[in-house]
């Protein structure tokens, strides 16, 4: 149980590092990611690119076997 929690973690740092690559990639933008401004701030819950992130990496943990 702790590994699974440490993984999720770096797995979390990992991609917060990586977000200014991956908006230059189009992760953010794509149909299903939704943007709200309210009050001046902006809230982003990027569906999409989650989805396929996460379809990424369960193909890529397929293929490399863990």
């Amino acid at each position: 149980m702790l590994r699974s929690i440490v993984i999720f973690v770096a797995v979390i740092a990992i991609a917060s590092f990586a977000w200014p690559w991956l908006t230059r990639l189009g992760f953010g933008r794509l149909p299903g990611d939704f943007h709200v401004v309210r009050n001046g701030r902006r809230y982003v819950v990027p569906v999409m690119s989650t989805l396929i992130l996460s379809a990424v990496l369960t193909l890529a943990l397929r293929v490399f076997g863990r």
